[in-house]
């Protein structure tokens, strides 16, 4: 059985940060794309950053700057350093993973996802 945990989540101010992992099991790890997902209360949820397998990342225009996606293949374990913390980064993250997917845009293309941690950030 497949499972991704997140952790991390929490509450802090803007200009904080947070660092989000994602540990993960029953899966060959290193052979798949791993992602970030947000979704804000009311907001269809989006694509933060996603690592390729062999270890090139993409964000989403909103984190650009802010935001580093990273993977150990060792640990199994997908992270997003959140630096610089604004309101709007406020939501529930979601890791997720896919075999072959890549692109930010159709979160129902991936196949495996985590429960959430939620991020909150005051102003």
């Amino acid at each position: 059985e497949v499972q991704l945990v997140e952790s991390g989540g929490g509450s802090v101010q803007a200009g904080g940060f947070l660092r989000l992992s994602c540990s993960t099991s029953g899966l060959k790890f290193s052979q798949f794309q791993m992602a970030w997902f947000r979704q804000a209360p009311g907001k269809e949820r989006e694509g933060v950053a996603v690592i390729s397998s062999g270890g090139t990342s993409y964000y989403a225009d909103p984190v650009k700057g802010r935001f580093t996606i990273s993977r150990d293949n060792v640990k199994n374990t997908s992270y997003l350093q959140m630096n610089n913390l604004k309101p709007e980064d406020t939501a529930m993250y979601y890791c997720a993973s896919d075999r072959n997917q890549l692109d930010l845009e159709f979160p129902e293309s991936y196949t495996y996802w985590g429960r959430g941690t939620q991020v909150t950030v005051s102003s």
